[in-house]
């Protein structure tokens, strides 16, 4: 039998706190994305792929993030022997997976959850993901092609080097 277990974070998750609030402040959404890119380094570190990073996935809880539903899915793969993802079934949220992801290739590794993590922090300081929502089929095919644009529409006073540093975890060849 397959179970994990979780401590009782008390507190919201990024995506109520950004329903609630809108697009963070900028030295708010650096210190938490400190924390979340921290925790995937040491998952990382450990051969574990999150999938799913998204802001339903993240809890915050006084100044502090957590990740939570960490390793899910590579949990479920690993006792099903290999049997769920396989190519052409995707694992994940759309909004946030990576193009390999999003086209279900099979071996999927740490640069899907950077990915991730690029488009949750574009969502924490734009107030929206970078890509617009869409049909599931279409949504995937249009991430492989286009790519986000700049902060410089949306929040002009994002500094160069973090929205250099972000659009580089969005950026993908063809």
């Amino acid at each position: 039998m397959l179970y994990y277990v979780m401590p009782f974070v008390d507190g919201e998750s990024l995506r109520a706190r950004l329903a609630r609030v809108g697009p963070l402040p900028i030295n708010e959404a650096v210190r938490l994305l400190h924390q979340i890119t921290d925790a995937l380094a040491y998952a990382h570190a450990h051969g574990i792929v999150h999938r799913d990073i998204k802001p339903d996935n993240v809890m915050l809880s006084g100044r502090h993030a957590a990740v939570t539903d960490f390793g899910v899915a590579k949990a479920v793969t690993a006792s099903a022997g290999n049997k769920l993802t396989t190519v052409g079934i995707a694992v994940g949220t759309p909004h946030y997976m990576a193009p390999e992801q999003a086209m279900a290739e099979a071996n999927i590794d740490h640069r899907a959850d950077i990915y991730a993590l690029g488009a949750l922090a574009y969502e924490m300081l734009t107030g929206h993901p970078p890509s617009r929502p869409a049909p599931r089929r279409q949504s995937s095919r249009r991430r492989c092609w286009s790519h986000p644009g700049t902060f410089g529409r949306c929040r002009s006073e994002v500094p160069g080097v973090l929205a250099t540093a972000l659009l580089k975890c969005l950026a993908r060849t063809r």
